[in-house]
């Protein structure tokens, strides 16, 4: 005697899950480096600006390269 085939049903594709965006979380702290960092950076230009060759590169080095990514990576 034949068995009948089981019958299947018809599997529902599991509900996505909804994609969440990565969010960074900065905080008060991050936000205060980073002006200050902006601070530097616009003093370093007016700096630049009046004709100083060794403050001015200094401060925007410090700016750019220092306090910005250090305002991104503090928790």
């Amino acid at each position: 005697m034949k068995q009948k085939p089981a019958k299947q049903r018809k599997q529902q594709p599991a509900p996505k899950p909804k994609k969440e965006r990565p969010q960074i979380a900065l905080g008060k702290k991050n936000y205060i480096i980073m002006g200050a960092g902006l601070a530097v950076i616009i003093a370093g230009f007016i700096t630049l600006a009046n004709g100083s060759m060794t403050i001015a590169p200094l401060l925007l080095v410090l700016g750019y390269c220092v306090m910005i990514p250090v305002s991104l990576l503090v928790r």
